[in-house]
């Protein structure tokens, strides 16, 4: 045969796998909707979630051999805190290389079997990028520490002290005591934000801009379909140093209290998400903010003036409502809503004490954990679910100073305990462990596991994970709550939490008690376009039923309903 004819052929066979790959890529519906807007991500703790060679840690295989259970669950992407090498002063996010695996969690190796398993099972890696700060056992760090005049020097914030044994300003880290650490060779001091191992990255050097969004690409290219970035708030200060406002009181670690103007949220951070954002764009991935706001208009902010900033920046102020109260949670999410941008909501993570504790009144908590899933799953927006959430997982606190394993807990006992309790294994069985592992794990299991592990629940249809399976399968399934708006009713209703998710037509009522006594709700949706409206059950607890527009409500009991003419 000719060469013409292999050289067409060639051209075949690549058009071909473009194709293919354009398919398996798309990421546009055909209401204009990104990926990432119907996805359901699910964040992942990987010291604790399947450990493979049972030493005690969990690690990337043991992810890898989850993936169907996540895609059985209905979780579209998974976001996995670092794990990238690192000293584990912080457990990851002290990063002492961007663009490896740390060899406690596996290898580069085990990255790509875990994405191509990911991939088979319709599931998206998010990772967890570090970027305001690095280790101080990263080579920019080592280097930038060795002398004044270092190649690296200006990677880091370095500065002279106000006078002998005097830090350059009253910055305070987070973890206690000064941000600001002396460095006797050179006789100057670097600025930490976060623990002295974690001296922040200096973002106004061009050199560490272009080092980091390079970082991002590189991930893409192996395959990666976003970051959540961690504390973009503090990526830039002040350079003129100037100290912050003191404030009365003093903090957990015994501080005193600061307003951070000069060291956080500064206008800058916002041309650094837009970077960010262009190269993210370039691989149709998605960039989750770690946002801590206090208002929507700050919210407003992270989203970009023109959609070019973050898809997804995490609404916290969510999580502030730590009661249930319908009234609170209809101003947040009306809050959210009038934002512009596409809302994300969040009930538990790694820093904060799980839903399952802060919602709970100790003697209905699997009802309550029902209903909170029920409740941020079916919302107009992209949820981030917690590992363990979907079966009740709660707290277990260090009740000893020595057994505290986190930073903030160490320096901060017994005010702050730290984020220990809401960061531990994975409970899959009544095994030893919870089946996480047969060596004693890094964070004890609670002795709960015997009844909230997966095995278990899986076999009981009443329980937290069946309700969450019913639930995120509704989501993936249903037009109105998939692509519908978001209407709350009854808006004087203390008690009940309803809303309606409304789209071309077809409707979904959500209907969900917050209360600890029997409920009953009435609504009128002829104005909502439903003169003559029935009510047919979708997913409900046991003795939530419907008669017409009249739903009845067991205590903490939900009902979600397809709103038939």
């Amino acid at each position: 045969m000719s060469k013409r004819f292999f050289s067409i052929l060639a051209s075949l066979i690549v058009f071909a796998c473009v194709v293919s790959g354009l398919a398996q890529t798309k990421s546009v519906d055909a209401e204009g909707h990104k990926w990432w807007q119907h996805a359901v991500f699910y964040e992942i703790y990987p010291r604790s979630y399947a450990d493979s060679n049972n030493d005690g840690i969990g690690d990337l295989k043991g992810i890898t051999s989850k993936m169907a259970y996540l895609h059985d669950l209905g979780v579209d992407a998974i976001w996995i805190s670092p794990c990238f090498p690192s000293p584990q002063v912080d457990f990851g996010y002290d990063v002492s290389d961007y663009e490896n695996i740390d060899p406690m969690y596996g290898t580069l190796a085990d990255f790509d079997r875990m994405a191509a398993e990911a991939k088979q099972q319709g599931v998206r890696i998010i990772l967890d990028f570090v970027v305001n700060h690095s280790s101080d056992q990263h080579p920019w760090f080592i280097d930038s520490k060795s002398s004044r005049t270092a190649s690296h020097r200006d990677w880091y914030i370095w500065r002279d002290g106000k006078g002998p044994g005097q830090p350059p300003n009253n910055w305070i880290s987070t973890f206690g005591g000064s941000a600001w650490k002396l460095d006797p060779a050179t006789k100057q001091y670097y600025y930490h934000y976060f623990y002295a191992e974690q001296p922040d990255l200096n973002w106004r050097n061009p050199a560490v801009e272009k080092a980091m969004l390079d970082t991002t690409g590189w991930w893409y290219k192996r395959g990666v379909s976003g970051f959540r970035l961690d504390a973009v708030d503090t990526l830039f200060e002040d350079p003129k140093l100037s100290d912050n406002p003191v404030l009365p009181g003093t903090n957990k670690q015994g501080d005193p209290n600061t307003d951070e103007i000069h060291n956080k949220k500064l206008p800058e951070v916002h041309d650094v998400l837009q970077k960010l954002r262009k190269v993210a764009d370039e691989s149709d991935a998605v960039l989750i903010g770690e946002t801590w706001t206090s208002n929507i208009d700050e919210l407003k902010e992270y989203y970009g003036s023109h959609d070019n900033e973050l898809q997804m920046p995490m609404d916290f102020m969510f999580t502030t409502v730590d009661k249930l109260s319908p009234p609170e949670f209809r101003r947040q999410i009306a809050q959210v809503d009038s934002a512009g941008g596409w809302p994300v909501f969040v009930i538990s993570n790694h820093d904060k004490v799980r839903s399952y504790n802060r919602y709970g009144d100790g003697r209905n908590n699997d009802a309550i954990a029902k209903l909170m899933g029920a409740f941020y799953l079916t919302l107009r927006g992209t949820p981030i679910m917690y590992y363990g959430e979907e079966i009740g997982m709660e707290n277990n606190d260090p009740r000893r100073k020595e057994d505290v394993k986190d930073p903030i807990g160490r320096t901060g006992w017994p005010k702050e305990i730290g984020r220990d309790g809401e960061r531990t294994p994975m409970q899959w069985n009544t095994d030893t462990n919870a089946g996480f592992s047969t060596k004693d794990p890094w964070l004890p299991v609670p002795p709960s596991y015997k009844t909230h592990n997966v095995a278990t629940e899986s076999k009981d249809p009443d329980s937290v994970l069946n309700m969450y399976k019913k639930v995120l399968a509704l989501r993936h399934t249903n037009e109105a709550l998939r692509e519908g708006s978001y209407t709350a009713l009854n808006e004087d209703d203390d008690n009940v939490m309803s809303y309606l998710r409304s789209y071309r037509g077809k409707a979904v009522l959500v209907a969900l008690n917050m209360s600890a006594s029997p409920q009953k709700a009435t609504f009128n949706l002829a104005d909502k376009g439903f003169a003559s409206a029935n009510l047919k059950s979708l997913v409900a607890t046991p003795q939530s039923s419907s008669k017409g527009i009249e739903v009845t409500l067991e205590p903490f009991g939900v009902f979600i309903a397809e709103v038939t003419k």
